[in-house]
């Protein structure tokens, strides 16, 4: 075989090892995509009839505080700024995701709302943001009140809807992904740099790919040619490797759930083309009480494009992985069981020493893009430092 690295999967991390390995050290990378186009999940296109970009696996922006991150992204492509705004329906009402003082204001009479920001501030001496479970642990009556109003309002039905389990259930660092705000900043994110790609997503893959080192095989399964053999042996159609495989997919699908199958959540669309200039405030609005969907994204906004006249918008519903509606894991499902269940597979993986299982599915961890990216230039100094190219 004349290629010095595999690697399964050609959404962000692998596509990242790709590049590294290509430009940096000047090595020979077969990447294997299942899907028909590269990108993974950031996969966007223009829509024929209003031209407007769209993100087919739902809404994606870029932010990051970690520099080398950034100085990467920036060094493979051009980068626009872009501020990312979101909303929340509540009660019939739109108010800042994440909340923040506004909330307050909007559901809360103005004595009302004064006393709780005053014992917020008080309480977690003026800090910028803390979590929902911070506030629900309160002592304070008047906190925990307004946490129990977000957390009844909000997390519970969202996180219900989103992960198909009761929050209670899930690992803590979900909840704690979406902070509350503890002034009125409206921004989502909150780092450095944040922006989006010049052309859209599919079109910085191109460029991330755009080498002769680098040769992408799009439709192909991957799982159809690579497999665990005996003695920490990997096989492809048959034949012991001797170089290298990066996988970026679902680890226990890689070594047929022998332990069992590990949860993950899919995500189901359903596109709407609308002859109106603006149908909401901002990119994505969250409806945590709505049936069925949690959250519509307008494809205008993200980012800012000129439809004409014409939006286009997209309802997005989660589903089980691995139903008819849902054939692609978005998301794995953090809980106690399913930590020990990947604790298997990630030993059993540790057995083949040309096997190095990477990113958010390999990983069985909630990536955010900046954190694939970083996972992905650790893997190849690890690979590096492994010797085994």
């Amino acid at each position: 075989m004349n290629y010095d690295l595999i690697i399964v999967g050609c959404g962000l991390t692998g596509s990242t090892i790709a590049y590294l390995a290509a430009n940096r050290k000047n090595l020979h990378v077969l990447l294997i995509e299942k899907r028909s186009h590269v990108g993974g999940n950031l996969y966007d296109e223009t829509d024929p009839d209003t031209k407007i970009v769209v993100q087919k696996y739902g809404p994606h922006s870029f932010h990051t505080d970690k520099k080398a991150v950034y100085r990467l992204m920036c060094e493979v492509g051009g980068w626009e700024p872009y501020t990312l705004r979101a909303r929340v329906r509540i009660k019939g009402r739109l108010t800042p995701s994440p909340f923040n003082f506004k909330t307050i204001d909007t559901y809360y009479s103005a004595d009302r709302a004064k006393q709780i920001k005053k014992h917020l501030v008080d309480e977690f001496d003026y800090a910028p943001k803390v979590t929902i479970l911070q506030m629900l642990n309160s002592t304070d009556p008047v906190i925990k009140e307004y946490a129990q109003f977000l957390f009844e309002n909000d997390y519970k039905p969202y996180t219900a809807k989103q992960w198909g389990i009761s929050p209670e259930g899930l690992d803590p660092i979900v909840l704690k992904r979406v902070p509350v705000r503890l002034s009125y900043t409206d921004a989502y994110f909150d780092d450095r740099y944040q922006m989006m790609p010049e052309g859209g997503f599919t079109s910085f893959f191109r460029k991330m790919l755009k080498n002769r080192l680098i040769t992408v095989q799009t439709g192909e399964d991957a799982l159809d040619h690579i497999r665990p053999g005996a003695g920490g042996t990997l096989l492809f159609d048959g034949e012991p490797l001797q170089i290298p495989v990066v996988y970026t997919g679902a680890l226990d699908e890689f070594f047929g759930c022998c332990f069992g199958q590990l949860p993950y959540r899919s995500l189901r669309f359903k596109y709407q083309t609308l002859n109106m200039a603006s149908f909401q405030e901002t990119s994505g609005v969250a409806y945590p009480m709505a049936d069925g969907f949690t959250r519509i994204t307008e494809f205008t906004k993200l980012p800012y494009q000129d439809g004409h006249g014409n939006t286009i918008v997209a309802y997005e519903y989660p589903e089980p992985y691995g139903t008819e509606q849902g054939r692609i894991p978005y998301y794995p499902v953090l809980t106690e069981n399913s930590e020990k269940a990947f604790e298997c597979y990630r030993r059993k993986a540790s057995e083949y020493s040309y096997l190095f299982p990477c990113g958010r599915l390999a990983d069985f961890r909630y990536y955010n893009m900046d954190d694939a990216v970083e996972r992905a230039m650790e893997m190849f100094d690890m690979l590096l430092k492994s010797k085994v190219m």
